[in-house]
């Protein structure tokens, strides 16, 4: 039986604005690097996504950060940049009934194979967002960065696709489901999206095996709630038209 590889995983470094030298240093090497970040672990609602970025060397767009300290507008305006500038972008995405079938973890790493596995060319080394690389793809070089949406450019440029493609995919559904507001929780616990939980029990986009997504006072069946959504998760795919 064949052994997992062990792969360095880089030491945590304090927050700093993302640059490509980590892209150099630390086990990269040389070839061919991507970044790989997810978004929407901890959601009540809507699919964990993951994207893969391979950016040139130097990669020209200006003000790329991890998506969580960008407003809105300027997210938008760098996702286009970005895919603009690509070498190389893949995303990939796992539903609610998956994350509910094989739990959070699981599901993140296999949206962030399919992210990975949309490259092309195919990459030689990942660099992948947090504490632990991706099972499914222990034949690429991967090196764990911890808090690697501040410290690597092409994870940075990573998580701002997904918070993108994933926030784009919420506002579609916030149509079908307005009760919720997913327009502008994009699928979190906030009061309002509680309380609608507890008014109209969960819908078909909602992560039943979450604590509070079923609340024991609504009286609502695990399998009953509103069944309006008439659209579904993109798979795995690649390309600047996403």
């Amino acid at each position: 039986m064949s052994r997992k590889k062990a792969w360095p995983t880089l030491v945590p470094l304090p927050a700093l604005s993302p640059t490509d030298e980590v892209e150099g240093r630390g086990g990269a090497g040389d070839g061919v690097i991507a970044g790989v970040d997810e978004v929407g672990r901890g959601p009540l609602a809507g699919p964990v996504v993951a994207a893969a970025v391979i950016l040139p060397s130097p990669c020209s767009v200006q003000g790329i950060a991890d998506s969580k300290t960008l407003p809105a507008n300027q997210r938008e305006e760098l996702n286009e940049l970005i895919r603009a500038e690509v070498v190389s972008v893949g995303v990939g995405w796992a539903d609610a009934a998956e994350v509910d079938r094989i739990n959070i973890l699981r599901a993140t790493f296999i949206a962030m194979s399919q992210a990975v596995e949309a490259l092309d060319p195919s990459p030689t080394c990942l660099l992948v967002d947090g504490n632990q690389t991706i099972p499914q793809l222990d034949h690429i070089r991967q090196v764990a960065l911890v808090k690697g949406d501040n410290r690597s450019l092409s994870v940075a440029a990573a998580s701002i696709i997904a918070k993108v493609a994933r926030d784009e995919f919420m506002l579609k559904v916030h149509e079908d489901y307005p009760m919720y507001h997913f327009a502008t929780n994009m699928g979190y616990g906030t009061a309002a999206h509680r309380d609608a939980l507890s008014r109209f029990g969960p819908c078909p986009l909602h992560r039943r095996s979450f604590r509070g997504v079923i609340p024991p006072e609504s009286g609502v069946d695990a399998a009953a709630g509103p069944v309006l959504f008439r659209g579904s998760c993109p798979r795995g795919s690649s390309g600047r038209d996403l």
